[in-house]
């Protein structure tokens, strides 16, 4: 239904012809290309960790300063399997990947999936919350910035491109000399409180609202020169009332399909704002699972930061359907 009062519709609200569809297809290559990435980022792992310099055999007898003898790295080869030839190796992380077995950790020899799930609740928490701080200051930055003349338009570009081109570790040393050992608002590391939750959700969520904003400016600016604008105004809509009722769903689209690789941003980044801010969760945990060259430990975190993306890409897949159903009957065509 129209939501201008049924002139000049936006080409979003316009109803859309029936089309018969074709919604097993499109599950099928949803389901198939999750497949192909889950895959690809478990090979390029398993490759990848093997370059890294170290045994993993001492890495399972507590490191090089462990002192163990030849004969306990040798038995240790045999049980885990690593005097085996490479591709050995990598059939057999296949064959328990499809059983759901991650393995255990040569380091803390506990199971890879109970330590994860005893990290990701607040790694995922930490990235939902900046990803919807993001998403507020950008439309509030793309909405002001819009349609207001020249000045606020440079100004409006100029705070997105230089919170898009902050560094995490830059802006957070920013933000605890500023908020922490200046004014003494906040704690400088993750108390487990409120409190110690801001600093890290603003150091991960400026330098996307600055990139979301961008984005999300262009849209606005094209669905401002479209007709059911003008219509809209022509009608006596105040400039606020048009961008909020008529254009903010087209400025939205871009952002809503940029979420799923958004939040994996978030989680890439939750590595280093973890460990600035001492705070657990997947970030700190991989990082010490490299150091170790605990190679079960790193690649369980890969793969979970790779599922929560392909996750993320089929619901912001259906979030823009639900928003643009034109996309619906063009992908059935």
């Amino acid at each position: 239904m129209p939501v201008d009062g049924g002139a000049s519709p936006s080409p979003i609200d316009r109803p859309v012809p029936r089309s018969g569809g074709r919604p097993v297809r499109h599950v099928a290559l949803l389901l198939g290309g999750a497949i192909f990435v889950m895959w690809a980022v478990a090979t390029l792992t398993f490759f990848a960790i093997r370059l890294i310099p170290g045994d993993p055999a001492q890495a399972i007898l507590g490191g090089p300063g462990s002192q163990a003898s030849q004969e306990a790295l040798d038995q240790v080869r045999r049980d885990y399997g690593l005097d085996q030839p490479l591709l050995v190796q990598y059939l057999a992380m296949l064959g328990r990947l499809l059983t759901g077995d991650l393995g255990s950790s040569y380091a803390l020899k506990v199971p890879v999936a109970e330590l994860l799930g005893a990290q990701i609740g607040g790694t995922l928490l930490l990235a939902v919350c900046s990803l919807a701080l993001a998403w507020v200051l950008a439309l509030a930055l793309a909405i002001w910035s819009t349609g207001r003349g020249r000045i606020a338009a440079a100004l409006g570009q100029g705070i997105e491109l230089v919170a898009a081109a902050l560094p995490h570790f830059f802006l957070a040393a920013v933000l605890i000399a500023v908020f922490s050992s200046g004014l003494g608002w906040l704690p400088p590391v993750s108390t487990g409180t409120p409190a110690g939750f801001v600093l890290p959700v603003v150091t991960l969520a400026v330098p996307l609202a600055g990139f979301l904003a961008q984005v999300m400016r262009e849209s606005l600016l094209e669905a401002m020169r479209q007709p059911f604008v003008m219509s809209a105004r022509a009608r006596g809509e105040s400039a606020l009332g048009v961008r909020l009722r008529h254009t903010l769903r087209h400025a939205a689209l871009p952002g809503i399909s940029l979420s799923g690789w958004a939040l994996g941003w978030l989680l890439s980044g939750a590595v280093v704002v973890e460990t600035i801010f001492a705070m657990p969760g997947l970030g700190r945990t991989l990082l010490q699972a490299v150091t170790l060259r605990d190679i079960p430990v790193v690649t369980g975190v890969v793969l979970l930061v790779a599922f929560v993306y392909v996750v993320m890409t089929v619901v912001t897949d259906l979030a823009m359907r639900v928003a643009d159903p034109r996309l619906a009957v063009e992908a059935s065509r």
